[in-house]
């Protein structure tokens, strides 16, 4: 069955996996089940879960899986809601890639692409909140803010007073017009559109992207089994940050104040260890096939035996 994504860093992703002892592979972030398949093919002795909260990528995902059926669950929701509730054990490798899919991208009804005639940006069409309710009815307040902090959009306060301004005169009904609001305001440089970082900080407040993330980090934190292994595929430096700070502080021995003169803590707090410091990124071949990978980032961890 063909698949209408290509799964970023599948090789390396497959790699991270390779050591991990029989039980479930969970996938948070099914989409199209590029990764999943590919996971179920190599290792036949692992279980599959797959969690997503968009339908269309459930109900392919299903058919693509069927040959596994006997071997793979899915269940629908946002990966910190569900996988937190998890029965199956043990979990021994755990999977999310929070790129948006190819397929999301390209269908212009999902409003995701600046050229779209909608203004969505929902991961789950049953979700109430959409971009047309951030871009019409947010105060500019609040504009402001997740251009800052979610887009890093540096003329953010211009940015937002160049919404309002457009919105007052008419309402904002697709990506296209949003996306030309942005060409005024930012200049554009290199191959990145002018409106990339403020589209990002809208589907990031729609989807509550970061703050799902952080759910998810949690629920491992605090019911993760030994020597499970846990790889993410961020796209952008905030959820890169989550990841690699959260990382650092369970590889952490020492828990002491950095203050203090000598170490009281024991050292033994570590638990687990981080496959390298830096991030695994796409090959140059890759980047020929797959253009949309250059920016995504692979980290892996693997928790102590006898964490």
């Amino acid at each position: 069955m063909e698949t209408p994504h290509i799964p970023v860093l599948l090789d390396e992703v497959l790699e991270s996996f390779k050591d991990v002892g029989d039980g479930y592979f969970v996938d948070c972030t099914l989409g199209y089940a590029g990764h999943s398949s590919e996971m179920l093919a190599r290792y036949e002795k692992i279980h599959h879960i797959g969690i997503d909260r968009d339908d269309e990528a459930l109900a392919f995902s299903q058919k693509r899986l069927a040959s596994y059926a006997g071997r793979s669950t899915l269940y629908k929701g946002t990966f910190a809601t569900v996988f937190p509730t998890l029965k199956e054990t043990p979990v021994m490798a755990v999977l999310a890639d929070f790129g948006v899919s190819s397929l999301q991208l390209d269908k212009k009804e999902r409003g995701f692409s600046f050229t779209s005639e909608t203004l969505d940006m929902r991961m789950d069409a049953s979700s109430h909140l959409s971009a047309y309710e951030v871009v019409n009815e947010y105060p500019q307040d609040k504009l402001e803010y997740i251009f800052d902090a979610y887009g890093e959009v540096r003329p953010y306060k211009k940015l937002a007073a160049a919404v309002l301004e457009a919105r007052a005169k008419v309402p904002i009904e697709s990506a296209k017009a949003l996306s030309e609001i942005a060409k005024k305001v930012i200049y554009p440089g290199g191959k990145i559109h002018p409106a990339t970082l403020m589209f990002q900080a809208i589907r990031i407040e729609v989807n509550n992207e970061l703050r799902e993330i952080e759910g998810l980090l949690d629920a491992l934190e605090q019911k993760h089994v030994k020597g499970e292994v846990v790889s993410l595929i961020s796209f952008h430096s905030l959820e890169d940050r989550l990841v690699k700070n959260r990382f650092k502080k369970w590889a952490q021995a020492c828990i002491c104040d950095s203050q203090a003169m000598r170490c009281t803590c024991g050292k033994n707090h570590a638990i687990g260890k981080a496959f390298s410091s830096k991030p695994v990124t796409a090959t140059k071949k890759e980047l020929k096939i797959n253009p949309r990978s250059r920016s995504a980032k692979l980290r892996s961890f693997r928790f102590n035996h006898d964490s």
